[in-house]
């Protein structure tokens, strides 16, 4: 199971900030357990990993199957926390390099954004391959990922002719309502469900997220088990759950004045899970006028770049810093005989102990410059510490929510700049924006 190290934060700390919360973090436990809390229709995720769908999930171990025997590449359209965790997942298991990944087909992610030149360059890349297209959002008609799927349709319509697109779009949607639940019928699209007890951002483990995983050739059982012992241990209150300290410790320090938290990962196919921690945190709690900002640094690569900043710029920086305990291969630091570089006495060394102390150095230099860190040591960077990863934040970020006073599970900032958005496109009902906005541009 997961270990929280606050040793690099304790000086920062006050000697009571978790024994002084104690009490509002059992009433945010129970209120997650019992879904009772502000947002509690939407904290379906809390026991997900127990009392998940069972013949839905053997559906998507199906679906992926044939996936994998019918397409080269499938592509994924969704945005938000319809894609963040499922990329997240399969870079962290594989590579952040598509040409290095072992996985296959290859899975790549549309409707994220709106840059022309990166549709144009997938599309060019899938053109003269079999491809499947997983579609996901619970309306339909989100405009990002419902442009994608136009585009993304109307070649597999093309290429493979109506009937024959039809078995390789997979849309993961509303069980009920909404424009792509409609088309999905109509079309006879094999759907998958967006739960709705479960938001975007923590529905890594439902279809949401486990299709295109199982697809990359992640093993999802594995995964669902690990976050399913995140959530037992979890569960059990007190001052020895990680959940609690961390959920305590992120607070006492931004009541301190620290208002940006940077994750650290070590390994650069780390960088989307702390895309998909990003937005986890960011709608959870940013809200209101309240909230820590959360950033993300890679380390060692960043340390000379950002370096500078985390180690004397304003001290408004907090760290935690995600740590796997060990490395998949080994590599030993040859020995050089002229030595030009002055390294030899790394020689025979691996270079998992080279890293060891530069993090190591990295956490003392940071707290002396008055940063703290908060270490959290996952084991090895496999399917069940990913679970547990993954069940962790999204626990503690519920705790964190209720302890500083917010909504965890709403965002209804999200919705400013999509109305503004549909005014200059000159949507249907939006005539008397349009005309506002005009003028002040």
């Amino acid at each position: 199971m997961l270990k929280l190290d606050l040793s690099y934060a304790k000086s920062f700390l006050p000697e009571d900030y978790l024994t002084s919360r104690m009490e509002a973090l059992d009433k945010a436990r129970v209120m997650l357990a019992e879904h009772n809390g502000p947002g509690g229709d939407f904290t379906g995720w809390v026991k997900l990993p127990a009392e998940y769908d069972k013949e839905e999930f053997a559906r998507i171990q199906k679906a992926a199957a044939k996936i994998r025997s019918d397409s080269q590449v499938l592509v994924v359209i969704g945005i938000g926390g319809s894609y963040l965790g499922a990329r997240a997942v399969i870079e962290l298991m594989g590579s952040a390099d598509h040409r290095l990944a072992a996985n296959r087909p290859e899975v790549f992610f549309a409707g994220n954004g709106l840059s022309t030149d990166a549709l144009c360059e997938l599309m060019d890349y899938v053109a003269d391959k079999d491809f499947s297209i997983n579609v996901i959002s619970k309306s339909g008609t989100t405009t990002e990922p419902a442009v994608a799927f136009r585009i993304f349709k109307d070649m597999l319509e093309k290429k493979y002719g109506k009937e024959g697109a039809k078995g390789r779009i997979y849309a993961t949607t509303d069980a009920h309502k909404g424009a792509l639940k409609g088309l999905a019928d109509a079309e006879g699209y094999e759907e998958f469900v967006v739960p709705d007890a479960v938001g975007g951002r923590y529905s890594v483990l439902t279809a949401v997220g486990l299709l295109p995983i199982a697809v990359a050739g992640v093993d999802i059982e594995a995964l669902m088990a690990g976050a399913a012992e995140a959530m037992e241990e979890l569960s059990k209150p007190g001052a020895d759950n990680v959940a609690w300290q961390y959920a305590a410790a992120r607070n006492a320090l931004y009541q301190s004045g620290k208002a940006i938290e940077l994750l650290v990962g070590y390994e650069p196919s780390f960088r989307f899970f702390s895309e998909w921690w990003k937005q986890l945190y960011g709608e959870s709690e940013g809200k209101e006028g309240k909230g820590i900002f959360p950033a993300s640094v890679e380390f060692t690569a960043d340390l000379h770049s950002m370096g500078q900043y985390i180690q004397q710029g304003q001290r408004i920086l907090m760290e935690t810093v995600v740590k796997f305990d060990k490395s998949r291969r080994e590599i030993l630091i040859p020995n050089d005989p002229d030595n030009v570089d002055g390294l030899n006495f790394l020689s025979g060394k691996p270079l998992q102990f080279v890293a060891e102390q530069a993090m190591r150095g990295t956490l003392l230099a940071h707290m002396d410059g008055g940063v703290p860190n908060m270490v959290l040591e996952a084991e090895a960077r496999d399917e069940r510490t990913i679970g547990q990863l993954i069940y962790f934040f999204e626990y503690a970020c519920g705790l964190s929510g209720y302890l500083l006073g917010v909504n965890p599970f709403d965002q209804p900032g999200v919705e400013a700049y999509k109305k503004n958005m549909f005014a200059l496109l000159g949507k249907p009902g939006y005539e008397a924006q349009r005309e506002e906005l005009l003028k002040r541009l």
